[in-house]
């Protein structure tokens, strides 16, 4: 073997060498990456301000996805896993993974489930029909979900979510855990979600929660809101 090698290398070009060496060095992609806002930070003020936004996915939002990149870096068996698969057993993860994968699977949820003026759109009438049924009106709805996230303690997220029965819910989790995940007290297909933890809106509305929480309607993505709730049905 060692015989071969030495044939092998001896008759190498430089050219070959080289590629050997590069590739030997090149650094390995992360598993997962910090996309880009599909609007402007600016875009959802002022419910949301810039400044807010810049922190809140710049920084926050960054540190979790470049987190999880280590903890995977650093754990073979947890490698060519999608987000979905490692959340699905969370239970057995790191808290690390736990912690920084459901942050970075939140968020990148969340962004899509805000718009800018005029491309917001409105609950579709199936959407409508099916909270009607679930919770009596819009309206009551509404505040179902603004006091799961007023009445979740510390830090955490509210959700509506299609359970596996079919049936709508609204929940809340805590820290970075959501639905998808095998420790959520109610499982089920996220179609909303709103973060609570303090970073989404402190700059604003400083310690006022339930503020916030009733102004955010006015920037929720409804037709993004619509399609998740139509894929899940669809399952």
């Amino acid at each position: 073997m060692r015989l071969l090698t030495a044939i092998l290398l001896a008759t190498a070009t430089p050219a070959i060498l080289a590629s050997a060496a590069v590739a030997q060095t090149r650094p390995v992609a992360p598993a997962f990456v910090l996309d880009a806002l599909p609007y402007d930070y600016a875009a959802l003020a002022p419910v949301i301000d810039e400044e807010t936004m810049r922190l809140h996915h710049g920084l926050h939002h960054k540190a979790y996805v470049d987190n999880l990149n280590k903890a995977v870096a650093a754990d073979p068996t947890l490698q060519g896993q999608s987000l979905e698969a490692l959340l699905a057993r969370a239970s057995t993860l790191p808290m690390v993974v736990r912690n920084n994968g459901g942050g970075h699977w939140n968020h990148r949820f969340f962004w899509g489930l805000m718009a800018p003026e005029g491309q917001r759109g409105a609950p579709s009438p199936r959407l409508v029909a099916a909270i009607d049924k679930q919770f009596g009106s819009m309206d009551k709805f509404k505040a179902a979900f603004q006091q799961a996230g007023l009445s979740q303690f510390g830090s955490g997220w509210a959700w509506l979510v299609m359970r596996p029965d079919g049936t709508l819910a609204v929940t809340s989790t805590p820290n970075q855990d959501n639905p998808l995940m095998d420790v959520a007290a109610v499982k089920g297909k996220p179609i909303l979600a709103n973060d609570v933890w303090e970073h989404a809106y402190y700059l604003s509305y400083r310690n006022r929660r339930g503020e916030y929480l009733g102004k955010w309607w006015d920037v929720v993505n409804w037709g993004r809101v619509n399609e998740l709730f139509d894929a899940a049905s669809a399952r």
